[in-house]
């Protein structure tokens, strides 16, 4: 057998080949491998979306004793374009999202079933304008109590998740934060 060898150089390193087969079969190996380690960090992309969504400036105003209506605001930074399908609540059993609005000197208030989030745009939640309601408290809201809220969020790009049993219409993400009970700050109108 004859001991000519072919030098390849990557990255830096010299790999020594002895002839055309074991040519063809280290590229192929070489392609297979880059194919395998760029597939696993897509697929842990898909899979463990950790911190896909950034969640900063989040409190929620505290209720008077017997009021059982409260309100949650924060600011949404996304990864990817979202949209927010559904909120749970530690304290209660209905969170809705809703957009208030001025018309005429009138206060206008709506429910939304969801709120799209676009990629890299900061979508702020405050007083006046979007924000999330919650329902038929448990108990008052307190200053200084925390409220724990699981967000549920729907990919609006093609799912490329391959799993038997993810439903068409079930959330991509969820993510639950912990949020204050503080008073509003002073910009606050709402």
């Amino acid at each position: 057998m004859s001991r000519d060898l072919l030098t390849l150089t990557f990255l830096g390193n010299k790999i020594d080949m002895q002839n055309t087969l074991y040519q063809y079969f280290g590229r192929y190996c070489l392609l297979l491998l880059l194919a395998l380690i760029s597939t696993q960090l897509h697929a842990k992309e898909v899979i463990e979306p950790k911190n896909l969504v950034s969640i900063s400036d989040a409190w929620v105003r505290p209720t008077n004793p017997g009021q059982e209506v409260g309100a949650a605001y924060m600011t949404f930074l996304s990864k990817q374009d979202l949209t927010l399908v559904s909120i749970e609540s530690s304290m209660t059993d209905s969170v809705e999202i809703h957009n208030m609005t001025m018309e005429n000197g009138v206060m206008k208030m709506r429910m939304l079933e969801n709120l799209a989030l676009k990629a890299g745009e900061p979508y702020k939640l405050a007083p006046g304008g979007y924000h999330l309601m919650l329902f038929d408290l448990k108990k008052p809201l307190t200053v200084g109590e925390q409220v724990r809220f699981t967000l549920h969020f729907k990919s609006t790009a093609k799912s490329n998740i391959n799993n038997k049993n993810h439903q068409k219409n079930s959330p991509d993400y969820k993510q639950t934060i912990n949020v204050m009970v503080q008073a509003p700050p002073e910009s606050a109108t709402h």
